[in-house]
């Protein structure tokens, strides 16, 4: 009897097992046909809030990130080439079709990033902002490490407009704690969901910052974007003074870049409550009297900051040109995201990171025109000199070919586009005349590319 009973007991639990797995197989097939492309972003910012709250019992993996119970994230390393996550890149025609591709991220991105040091991995919105953010809007991007999360606080507090933030992970045996360091940071403060997309980065290399600077603005999602280092301090209501002038949205609009002057104290106990910081400008000139305050790095390194022209500055409320850029120019500017080059990334480590992004910005054609009432103050905080010495060598012998490369690239370039005597090409022949060879290069051009139309090899032997 009680075999019996044991025999039907287990029929009957293989019947229900059997019905489960059947259920659970229409459930999956039905989501998988409903909703066969749900983007990265998608899962991402599903995979986020699931870390938040915990996974539950049974433990969940999505992509390269796994949790068990209520447990840190745990980052997967060995996973990274391809995860889960998949983009769809869709392109409409004419006549209103659509055709979709799918591709994995990671293959997408190892790609878009293939300058870099690689392997690297990269997580686009791994927060998303809650916010909708108007086209107009200048989004912020910057870049930052955990030891920097309290400045950027500060930064969101401030802007309170739409930020595009990089974040560097190490992949070491701390990556673990720098993940749950992220999430803590994500919840201590309301207006990070509001105004914040966090893209991760994690890799073994130190300071990568041209390719940091690229993720965040690759992914910000408005029209403008300005290239600022989280430590300075926005002291004025720069978004409501844009909207405001018609010239600066003009020059925004026509591509152009604008310029914010940035200053720091001569006691760095001064610089670091940026409560105290002044916010118009006529209070700028009376400390910078005082000399309380100075332009930035005026008394360490002038040529970064002094095509501003701070003279010019303090004596104007118009907006102005830059008229005596040098290669190591490198102050904060507002860009427009499409048609301004990109970062080189093969700058590793400190030194001429920016000064090279930037210096190619304007060979390419790019004008700088400087704020009138708007400026940064920076927030003092320690150096770790050791981590920048070997760097700045380095960047600098790379930063020399590099002007090199700029011009004979852009020249032929321009060449080819016709455009080397129009205006677009002023800034690169104000930079590369004096290289040795540019000119001989610029004369020889029509023998080197005799199939090129008339006009445009009479315009490459003026």
């Amino acid at each position: 009897m009680a075999v019996a009973v044991s025999g039907n007991l287990c029929t009957c639990l293989f019947r229900y097992l059997v019905l489960a797995f059947l259920a659970f197989s229409v459930i999956f097939s039905t989501a998988s046909f409903l909703f066969p492309n749900l983007s990265s972003e998608d899962l991402r910012k599903n995979a986020a809030g699931l870390i938040q709250r915990g996974a539950g019992a049974a433990g969940v993996s999505t992509g390269a990130l796994s949790w068990i119970d209520n447990q840190s994230p745990t980052f997967e390393i060995d996973s990274i080439h391809y995860s889960n996550q998949k983009m769809t890149i869709q392109s409409v025609h004419k006549q209103e079709s659509i055709n979709q591709h799918v591709v994995d991220e990671d293959f997408y991105l190892s790609k878009v990033y293939s300058t870099a040091m690689q392997p690297s991995k990269v997580m686009p919105y791994y927060f998303k902002a809650e916010g909708v953010f108007d086209k107009e809007e200048v989004t912020i991007t910057t870049l930052i490490t955990e030891n920097r999360f309290g400045v950027f606080k500060k930064l969101v507090r401030n802007y309170r407009g739409p930020i595009s933030v990089s974040i560097w992970i190490r992949d070491d045996e701390y990556k673990d704690q720098h993940f749950t360091a992220l999430h803590e940071l994500y919840d201590s403060e309301p207006l990070l969901r509001q105004y914040v997309d966090f893209h991760v980065v994690v890799d073994r290399f130190d300071f990568q910052l041209n390719m940091w600077r690229n993720v965040a603005r690759l992914f910000a999602r408005t029209d403008y974007f300005m290239l600022l280092d989280v430590d300075f301090h926005i002291c004025t209501n720069l978004r409501q003074h844009l909207k405001e002038s018609p010239r600066a949205r003009e020059l925004l609009r026509q591509g152009s870049a604008l310029v914010l002057p940035a200053f720091e104290y001569t006691n760095e106990e001064d610089g670091v409550d940026s409560a105290t910081f002044p916010v118009i400008k006529g209070e700028v000139e009376k400390q910078v009297k005082e000399n309380k305050l100075i332009a930035f790095h005026a008394a360490k390194f002038v040529p970064g900051h002094g095509a501003s022209n701070y003279p010019k500055w303090y004596a104007t409320n118009e907006i102005y040109q830059v008229t005596e850029f040098n290669y190591k120019y490198e102050p904060y500017v507002i860009l427009k995201k499409e048609g301004t080059p990109w970062c080189d990334e093969r700058f590793v480590g400190y030194g001429a990171n920016k000064a090279a992004c930037l210096y190619e910005i304007y060979i390419s054609g790019i004008d700088y025109y400087v704020l009138p009432n708007d400026f940064l103050i920076h927030q003092s905080h320690a150096y770790p000199e050791s981590k920048r010495s070997g760097g700045r060598k380095l960047n600098a012998l790379l930063y020399t070919a590099f002007r090199d490369e700029l011009c004979f690239r852009y020249a032929k370039a321009m060449y080819f586009a016709n455009e080397l005597n129009t205006p677009k090409a002023h800034n690169m022949h104000t930079q590369c005349s004096s290289l040795k060879g540019f000119k001989a290069a610029l004369k020889a051009f029509p023998q080197m590319w005799k199939t090129l139309p008339p006009k445009a090899a009479a315009a490459g032997a003026k």
